[in-house]
């Protein structure tokens, strides 16, 4: 069964955007930037809330732009091709290899993991994300933690009303200073 990742850079005080609203201290170096388009191969299908899909959306057609180095046309090549999945009440088209949807995430998710497909289901953006936590769907949390404190915004984990228990997968850190954290989600054992 295909695994539901939730991915994103986060501050060390848990936040993916500060209070105002910017999240230009996310900016990755070389090295985590390769390191996210290596991630972004093992992706089968992303699935995106509007705020993050709009953000996006500048590499539907980032190929266009003159000034991005090979690494970046490379990501954007990827994103392009990769098919998306945008979980919107208020968008009425999306463009590029993306299908929208008004509702139901649980049972979207239930669709992906059944069809036959390779690659991870990944989930971008922190609403979306508690949905999915809510429900027990995200297999997998991944975070680039960046060496700064933002002080609030939107945080990367979900606020739920439920212990989650992690085990501790994989450990990284770049000589940028960024640390990479992966934690499954420890499901308990079936009788």
């Amino acid at each position: 069964m295909r695994s539901v990742t939730y991915s994103m850079n986060v501050s060390l005080d848990g936040y993916i955007v500060g209070p105002d609203g910017s999240f230009e201290w996310t900016a990755p170096d070389e090295e985590v930037f390769r390191f996210w388009t290596d991630e972004l191969r093992q992706v089968g299908v992303h699935l995106l809330g509007r705020r993050l899909y709009e953000t996006m959306l500048y590499w539907e057609t980032a190929d266009q732009d003159p000034s991005l180095d090979d690494a970046m046309l490379e990501w954007a090549a990827l994103w392009k091709r990769l098919p998306k999945v945008v979980f919107s009440t208020t968008l009425s088209a999306v463009q590029g290899n993306t299908r929208l949807v008004s509702g139901g995430l649980a049972e979207e998710i239930e669709r992906l993991r059944a069809e036959p497909g390779e690659g991870e289901i990944a989930i971008g953006g922190a609403t979306l994300a508690a949905e999915a936590a809510a429900s027990g769907l995200i297999d997998e949390y991944r975070a680039v933690v960046y060496p700064v404190l933002v002080g609030g915004g939107i945080s990367f984990f979900p606020q739920q009303e439920r212990r989650v228990d992690l085990e501790l997968v994989e450990t990284r850190t770049f000589s940028s200073r960024f640390v990479y954290l992966r934690y499954r989600v420890a499901r308990p054992a079936v009788p």
